[in-house]
């Protein structure tokens, strides 16, 4: 999961992917990144912390920390939230194989419309909440797949 900071977006989709996962028994790793070098080190937003929260998922041991190229190779899929944060990431891939891995997380509910995760950083608590219910979304379309492939 990545984001530009780390802070808001991806921890979000981070804990709640993990979330379900132990949830359905589903044995996966799940991460998250961001592309800046801003918050290296420092927890999540509060606001990502409580919304998180207030759906029973504790986000608050994450750190943030930057995306690298060992994580084309740690990773099978990388979700980024946005489109300027997935052509960074592209930018970084060595070839196909790696550029493949690289998907916009909200293809997983609007096949192909490549819409991004918008950013709540600089809005209020309500930003949040429907980033929350995005990714929660995307989530669960996310753990249905890997449900199927097991």
């Amino acid at each position: 999961m990545v984001c530009l900071g780390n802070i808001c977006r991806s921890p979000l989709a981070h804990g709640i992917l993990k979330n379900k996962a132990k949830k359905e028994n589903i044995d996966i790793v799940v991460d998250s990144a961001g592309t800046s070098t801003f918050h290296i080190g420092l927890p999540p937003d509060r606001r990502s912390v409580n919304i998180a929260s207030k759906y029973n998922i504790d986000i608050s041991e994450q750190r943030a920390r930057e995306f690298t190229r060992d994580d084309f190779y740690n990773f099978d899929i990388i979700y980024a939230m946005d489109s300027s944060n997935y052509n960074h990431i592209i930018e970084m891939a060595y070839d196909s194989i790696e550029m493949n891995k690289v998907k916009l997380i909200l293809n997983e509910i609007y096949l192909n419309n490549n819409k991004s995760v918008p950013d709540p950083y600089t809005g209020g608590d309500e930003g949040f909440k429907d980033v929350f219910l995005m990714l929660d979304n995307a989530c669960d379309r996310i753990i249905n797949k890997l449900k199927y492939d097991q």
